[in-house]
Formats: C-alpha cells, sequence, structure tokens
C-alpha cells in the first residue's frame, strides 16, 4: 500500500512516515500544499494524509481542489482544530476522516488502515487466477493446495499483477505502485523479485502464470502470450 503524507510538520511527518512503514506500507512526503497536489496527481496512493494548517494554499482548500477534479484517493485530515464545527467543515470539504492533534500513532495507522480497506472492497477481496487464490484482505496466497509465503514487498508486487491479470504492466507502472518515490530506478530489485515470485508461484506447475514479455512488461496469466 502507498501513502502520501503532506504536512509542514517535519517532526510529526517523520513519525507518521516511520509508523507506516512499519506497516509495510510506502510512504512519499511533501510538506506544502503544491508539492503535494503534484504527487496527489502524479502517483497512485491508497490514502492520503493531509494537514490543515499548510503554507500557501491550507488543507481544506486542497482537498476541496482534488476532488472537484475528480480525485477519488481517501483523504485523513490532520488539524489542531478539534472543534466540531472544524471538524464539519473538513468533512464537507471531501476528506474522508478526520484526526485531531494530538494524535496516537497507532489510531492514526488504524484510520488508515480502515480507509484503505474501504477503498480495496471496492475491487475484490479475492482474486483468482486459474489455481491461484489471493486474499487481499488477509494476504494470503494459496495455488491448488499450497499455501505460500511472501514477503510484504513481494506480496505489494503479487498483487498489483493480479489487479491487472491479464495485462502486461511496465516496470515503469510497478515501479510508481509499488515502490515510493525515492526508488533507484537503476537497480535490478524489480527482475529480483519477479524471479522470486516466479520461483514461489510457478514452481513444479504445469502451467507457468508469471510471464516476461521482453522489452515490455511483466504479466500475469494462465495463458502465455502468443
Amino acid at each position: 500500500m502507498r501513502v502520501l503524507i503532506i504536512e509542514d510538520d517535519v517532526n510529526i511527518a517523520d513519525i507518521v512516515r516511520r509508523g507506516l512503514a512499519a506497516q509495510h506500507y510506502m510512504v512519499d512526503m511533501a510538506n506544502d500544499a503544491a508539492t503535494g497536489e503534484d504527487l496527489a496527481w502524479s502517483n497512485d496512493y491508497d490514502v492520503i494524509i493531509l494537514d490543515v494548517m499548510l503554507p500557501g494554499m491550507n488543507g481544506k482548500d486542497l482537498c476541496r481542489s482534488l476532488r472537484r477534479e475528480g480525485l477519488t484517493t481517501p483523504i485523513l485530515m490532520l488539524t489542531a482544530l478539534a472543534d466540531t464545527s472544524d471538524i464539519v467543515d473538513g468533512l464537507d470539504h471531501g476528506a474522508d476522516d478526520y484526526l485531531a492533534k494530538p494524535f496516537d500513532l497507532q489510531v492514526l495507522t488504524a484510520r488508515v488502515r480502515a480507509l484503505a480497506r474501504r477503498q480495496a472492497e471496492q475491487r475484490a477481496a479475492e482474486i483468482r487466477i486459474a489455481d491461484l487464490v489471493i486474499d487481499t484482505a488477509n494476504r494470503t496466497v494459496v495455488r491448488g493446495k499450497r499455501k505460500i509465503h511472501l514477503t510484504a514487498k513481494v506480496f505489494a508486487l503479487l498483487e498489483y499483477l493480479a489487479l491487472n491479470h491479464g495485462r502486461i504492466v511496465t516496470r515503469d507502472a510497478i515501479v510508481e505502485h509499488v515502490w515510493d518515490m525515492n526508488f533507484d530506478s537503476r537497480s535490478n530489485v524489480i527482475e529480483s523479485l519477479i524471479h522470486t515470485l516466479r520461483t514461489r508461484i510457478d514452481r513444479d506447475e504445469a502451467i507457468p502464470l508469471i510471464h516476461t514479455i521482453r522489452g515490455v512488461g511483466y504479466l500475469l496469466d494462465a495463458n502465455p502470450p502468443g
């Protein structure tokens, strides 16, 4: 899962980043509204954490602008203003949830999980490709009768391929959806994880599901490309 934090308080942003990273989330950060808006449109996030008091455009106006332009990513708004009228105002500007400062980090991460879960429920909670079953809610993988144990990063890669099964996904698309903006595009980590995934998923199987389309990208499908 990939989260964008738009928060000008560096200490708060770093605490939230470390808390989410401990949950295996990929996290990007912006410390002003303009940068946050650019990132929100440039990348595909599961949740945006948005502070109200930002330099330049405030968080409420940024939220309203993003919604007006059609962004549907769940937004959790953070603010030092905890009056009922402030909460209602934030929600009316398009936020999906509202958390007052100071907040408990466990509560924040639980709110993020809840927002991401609602977003995921709009997709199939269980994805089946041939005899491969991926439970995106419980993060389990089974092929036939064989349970497959994957690290968080390898599971995220498999989930992205599965959500696009039958379609070729490029290396750039994988970087955008599975890594944060600090990923070194020159590394061979994607190729390494694809190899790991192929070993775990297709090992001793008559029908391979993971295919490399040379020069283009990768495909998860029961029907090999012609």
